[in-house]
């Protein structure tokens, strides 16, 4: 197959989304803000660039994103001012959490600069944001100190495997796992734990990983770390997903209580996408996100802005609304705050529970004739 015909360059994706006008009525930012399926607007995910420096199969395989690949240019991005101009009127929206992501955020210049701005943000009630970032922990080792002293409170790491064979073969890059695991470490000693494990589980691929992956963090971190098992999802339209490539999150719990009996927690916030487990001696957690086979779609409170400023409602949306204009040109705070509000209150979406629903085809791939969804490399996972 090939792959890089079934993608539109983001480039061009930038420019295929209208314009977001100024709404004739006000939406207050009374913090109550509710979708058409009463579900709040709470968390907030920051895409800071649209470039990786690790070529996923399942995320941003190579050859797609390859040499000739038209990224944005840098006068499209956001700046730090406008991220955090828009960050500050989606918290009076009710925003209490912002996750920085990609692409590789590490990879946007001056990076600590974003955090520090983001960390100024009061909600209405005067409290701090929550700020966290998910990297791929190539370079956190030299940029943990940093991030914290700017006001990040916590990171996730994308890690699939301990091999390194296979971990070098599925970021496509020949990047080692051992300078991933500094970049833990790194991450600890600054204070920006308990940090977040994610690991992508494709079956045929890296299976195998998951129970090296549970003893080492179990026996290295404890609960300083927790590992969480992630269902391979139809994201985007480069990554040839199939179902029969899915390993469902059951059998995962199911191979590591064989050997490391678990517990079932509570979940710690409204609309957590994890559902978590405890090992039963008390050495920690772990949790398994189950998009695939248990969608959470009813109480999701995730927005999504591109590093152009697109807001999207899901991650496999297939369209987002352009509120760059608004920034770069004349509106109010009031005018982009009552923008947000209008969108959110149409909001519908629940892309996983309709596939749910529908179930796969008998191929497992999507119809040539549905619509294209966003890459995940585009918005962050």
């Amino acid at each position: 197959m090939n792959r890089s015909s079934t993608v539109i360059p983001i480039s061009a994706l930038g420019r295929a989304q209208p314009a977001v006008a100024v709404p004739e009525s006000v939406v207050p930012a009374t913090g109550l803000l509710q979708d058409r399926l009463g579900r709040p607007l709470t968390d907030l995910r920051i895409s800071v660039t649209d470039r990786c420096n690790f070529r996923c199969s399942y995320c941003m395989p190579k050859d797609v994103f390859d040499k000739d690949y038209k990224y944005l240019p840098h006068s499209s991005l956001l700046s730090f001012e406008e991220m955090t101009r828009l960050a500050r009127l989606f918290a009076g929206h009710g925003v209490r959490k912002i996750r920085l992501t990609g692409g590789e955020p590490l990879l946007r210049k001056n990076i600590e600069a974003l955090v520090e701005q983001l960390a100024a943000i009061r909600t209405p009630g005067g409290d701090p944001l929550a700020l966290t970032l998910t990297s791929n922990g190539s370079l956190l080792a030299r940029k943990a100190a940093a991030l914290k002293a700017a006001g990040l409170h916590r990171v996730t790491v994308s890690l699939d495997s301990l091999d390194d064979a296979v971990f070098r073969h599925m970021n496509d890059v020949d990047f080692p796992v051992a300078d991933v695991l500094a970049g833990i470490d790194a991450a600890l000693a600054a204070g920006l734990g308990p940090v977040k494990v994610n690991m992508v589980v494709k079956r045929g691929t890296n299976e195998q990983e998951i129970l090296p992956m549970a003893r080492y963090f179990r026996n290295h971190h404890g609960g300083k770390v927790v590992l969480r098992f992630i269902e391979y999802m139809d994201v985007g339209a480069t990554n040839g997903w199939r179902m029969d490539e899915v390993l469902p999150s059951s059998d995962v719990i199911a191979r590591i209580h064989a050997e490391f009996p678990l517990v079932p927690l509570e979940a710690s916030a409204p609309g957590e996408t994890a559902q978590r487990w405890a090992y039963a001696d008390g050495s920690g957690e772990i949790g398994v996100i189950s998009s695939v086979t248990r969608a959470f779609c009813h109480d999701c409170s995730r927005a999504r802005l591109s590093t152009e400023g697109k807001l999207y409602l899901c991650l496999f949306a297939t369209a987002g609304h352009d509120l760059r204009p608004l920034l770069r040109g004349d509106a109010s705070d009031e005018d982009i705050a009552s923008a947000i509000g209008h969108i959110w209150q149409g909001r519908a979406d629940r892309y996983s529970e309709l596939r749910a629903l529908q179930g796969p085809d008998d191929t497992g791939n999507a119809s040539d004739k549905a619509p294209r969804r966003v890459e995940m490399s585009y918005i962050g996972g």
